[in-house]
């Protein structure tokens, strides 16, 4: 059996939460929305796991009072993106190679990940590959179950 076609219709879907402790269950809600709307085939669990944690380290790390979630599909691949002010990385040390804030959990499971600076703060990322072995739609509230060695 062959593999669907690859999306080529790019989507796309931006909001700006308040940097508060909130803001992690909102960007949760808003990544299980999308992948649901869009019949997005990645494991929304992960997703939303990993969207968790970038905009965990936003609120720990950044310094300003909103953080911008953007979500885009298409070409093989789910992205999130956090924006965020933070403060400079030191002068000796550019903003493309400044540390992460603990995103072990994007570093294992996202099939891309990283972060960089911009003018007015850090952009933190993960993408995930499209799977074609997932169904296009999953029923609402569907969770996927780690399977037991046996």
């Amino acid at each position: 059996m062959m593999a669907p076609p690859r999306p080529t219709e790019l989507h796309q879907h931006r909001v700006r939460l308040t940097r508060e402790p909130a803001a992690a269950a909102e960007a949760r809600r808003q990544v299980r929305a999308v992948i649901g709307a869009w019949r997005v085939r990645v494991d929304p669990d992960i997703a939303v796991l990993l969207t968790s944690d970038l905009v965990t380290s936003a609120i720990m790390h950044g310094n300003g009072q909103a953080i911008t979630l953007a979500i885009r599909c298409g070409y093989g691949h789910l992205r999130v993106d956090c924006f965020a002010t933070s403060p400079s990385p030191p002068a000796d040390e550019p903003a493309a190679t400044a540390p992460s804030h603990g995103l072990a959990l994007v570093a294992t499971l996202a099939t891309e990940w990283g972060s960089f600076g911009t003018p007015a703060g850090r952009v933190a990322y993960f993408t995930l590959a499209l799977d074609g072995d997932l169904p296009a739609s999953l029923p609402a509230g569907h969770t996927f179950e780690k399977q037991q060695d046996r």
